[in-house]
């Protein structure tokens, strides 16, 4: 009798969990906006391929093209450029239309920065293929600024920021595939990255008809992977076109004429300290996420390895952080976002203290550990800075937080200059250039701890 009623209690409990955990995913996101969910879940992954396709052709273009680790960090100068210059249009352009027309315009940029690969290679100009990446990561400004905002609406406020932290999970993903496509189909076949025994480059020590030759190879290699993922990208708009899209609050405002004039806003955000603030330190954050992630190929390089070798730590990173982007919003159910946030930003701060102070193959292990904690920074940083902020202002302050991306193009050419001083103070400069992405992790802390002891307690 007695193991009856504790089989029955137990029975019991089990039932009353599994309805509460149903409760809880429902809650997260609700069933009618389910597919919404997954089809602009799927932007994230876009564009995390674009993102890290884009970071080892760094070192790439910085060999093919004989180009000063300064200068070849103009890529991202350029790509992350184009993010600053269009988030505000592209959140002008959200507010007078929809979410859905912003998404659609976004991945036509996309595909035709994409598809401008293809006259990029043939005239085999540095500064063409800059600008094709500019036009490019016009379209990610409008995918950035409509689908982290779009992906917050989707739910009740309280799970916001964990929903977004899901969906960015995602962003890894792609960043996976563009790390993979890169590792194994386009850094092994660049003949400019040919060494000799003693593992020095050949490149340089040719005749200038042999480089052309190698040139032209080499240019078409780092060309098809983006003429394909332009094809990709057309065929997710056509679905995104013909699929029917929810009104979200903001949007159903509108529609009855309750917004904000762009004044008001703009002195809502500036007055929103929380806010005013994360968009400082997710501007800090990116710059740290790209030096971290452009410069591994430089570290392992310093130590020897080749690009190709290199570009397997990268994935290895980027493994990291898609590990901890799906435990960080796991332990969100039971961890304050901004206490998660704050642990999160000491402890890549510690592991870039090793990378800096370690030379050797324990500092490049260091280096790879930061991507493990970075993982959550972007998405809660974002959802932390527009939690208190009205839905009337939810676009323009998406954009700001999307232009703040712009720190991904201000600190790698700095980071670069760094490193073509080659020794720093006795130490080698590559290791010496990572005390700039130690600085910005150590405002997130700050940024972390700030939001976490001025939140207001739950009614």
């Amino acid at each position: 009798m007695a193991v009856r009623d504790l089989f029955c209690t137990f029975a019991r409990e089990l039932h009353l969990s599994y309805i509460h955990y149903m409760e809880q995913k429902k809650k997260l996101i609700p069933k009618k906006y389910l597919l919404t969910f997954i089809l602009v879940t799927s932007l994230f992954a876009l564009w995390g391929f674009a993102n890290d396709i884009t970071n080892p052709m760094v070192a790439a273009f910085q060999t093919v093209m004989e180009l000063s680790a300064a200068k070849a960090s103009l890529i991202q100068f350029a790509f992350y450029g184009g993010y600053a210059t269009m988030a505000i249009p592209a959140a002008l352009f959200i507010r007078r239309y929809s979410y859905k027309s912003g998404i659609l315009l976004g991945l036509a940029l996309y595909a035709v920065g994409a598809f401008l690969f293809i006259p990029a290679a043939n005239y085999q100009q540095f500064s063409f293929f800059c600008i094709s990446l500019y036009i490019l990561t016009f379209g990610l400004a409008f995918l950035e600024t409509t689908a982290n905002p779009f992906i917050l609406s989707l739910g009740d406020k309280e799970t916001s920021t964990r929903r977004l932290n899901m969906a960015q999970a995602f962003n890894p993903v792609g960043s996976l595939c563009g790390m993979a496509v890169a590792s194994f189909i386009v850094l092994p076949q660049l003949l400019s990255d040919k060494r000799d025994e003693a593992g020095q480059i050949i490149f340089p020590l040719l005749s200038e008809a042999e480089k052309a030759d190698i040139r032209l190879h080499d240019l078409a290699v780092i060309r098809d992977p983006y003429v394909a993922i332009g094809l990709v990208v057309l065929i997710v708009l056509a679905v995104i076109a013909i699929t029917k899209m929810p009104m979200t609050q903001s949007e159903e405002e509108k529609a009855a004429g309750k917004t904000n004039s762009v004044a008001t806003t703009l002195r809502n955000l500036w007055h929103n300290g929380i806010y005013r603030e994360g968009v400082f330190a997710q501007m800090c954050y990116v710059a740290a996420q790209i030096m971290v992630w452009t410069f591994i190929i430089q570290y392992a390089d310093h130590l020897g390895i080749n690009k190709a070798k290199a570009q397997m730590f990268n994935i290895c990173a980027m493994s990291l952080n898609l590990i901890g982007r799906f435990l960080g919003t796991y332990c969100m159910k039971w961890v304050n976002t901004r206490k998660l946030l704050t642990i999160f930003g000491v402890c890549a701060s510690i592991f870039t203290l090793g990378a800096i102070c370690i030379e050797g193959m324990w500092g490049l292990y260091s280096l790879v550990m930061i991507s493990l904690f970075m993982s959550i920074m972007f998405p809660s940083i974002y959802g932390i800075a527009l939690e208190d902020v009205d839905a009337k202002d939810t676009h323009l302050g998406a954009a700001f937080l999307v232009m703040a991306i712009v720190g991904g193009a201000l600190m790698p050419p700095l980071q670069g200059l760094l490193i073509d001083q080659e020794v720093i103070f006795g130490h080698p400069a590559v290791n010496v250039s990572f005390v700039l992405p130690l600085i910005c992790f150590l405002i997130i802390i700050c940024y972390g701890y700030r939001a976490y002891t001025k939140q207001k307690p739950i009614v």
